[in-house]
């Protein structure tokens, strides 16, 4: 099974930067622009099902690109939520003195939202075992840099903070092939 993760195109200004989780947020302009090049990358590639984070900057990114099938929208797919602190940016919070940063793993721990673990768990159920159960070989899945990033945490089991240093740009793809466990930049085809 081979699963493209595609994350949304750039948010609105206001929020750019900042720790968005579930916020209702859309597509900047050239976030749009993003979302219609990608349409032109993907166009020649057919999948067998399509899901989306229920999420209005990934429902905008998938506006974009033209395919028939039926698109599965699901909050299963949507970003970590941070609770309060959604919409800051890392200095604000920091600036509040209620969370002060000591490491990577204590800070996402400190900030409110869903558990860590709760959000690794629900990336888990879905990509590990739901989607194998569908029975599909090449699935699109529109959702947001922390889900592929965790995913890719999951299956290479390497650490958190080192995931996070891998780059997952607007609009950018990474192939995931289940067979084999590999992750491969969609546009370079260079390895992970």
């Amino acid at each position: 099974m081979n699963i493209t993760l595609v994350r949304h195109g750039e948010v609105e200004e206001t929020y750019q930067g900042c720790y968005n989780g579930h916020n209702n947020i859309g597509l900047s302009l050239r976030g749009h622009k993003q979302a219609k090049d990608l349409s032109l990358k993907l166009s020649s590639k057919n999948f067998d099902a399509i899901y989306c984070s229920d999420l209005p900057r990934a429902i905008m990114t998938l506006e974009h690109l033209s395919y028939k099938q039926e698109i599965i929208f699901t909050d299963i797919l949507r970003e970590k939520s941070w609770g309060k602190h959604e919409g800051m940016k890392f200095d604000e919070i920091v600036a509040s003195g209620e969370v002060k940063y000591e490491n990577f793993i204590q800070w996402i721990e400190a900030l409110d939202g869903e558990p860590y673990e709760q959000f690794t768990q629900r990336i888990e159920k879905f990509f590990l075992s739901y989607l194998p159960s569908q029975n599909k070989k090449n699935i699109l899945v529109m959702t947001h840099a922390g889900v592929i990033r965790t995913l890719i945490s999951i299956v290479k089991n390497i650490s958190l903070e080192e995931v996070f240093s891998i780059k997952v740009n607007h609009t950018s793809f990474i192939v995931y092939n289940s067979t084999d466990d590999t992750f491969t930049y969609g546009d370079s085809g260079e390895n992970i």
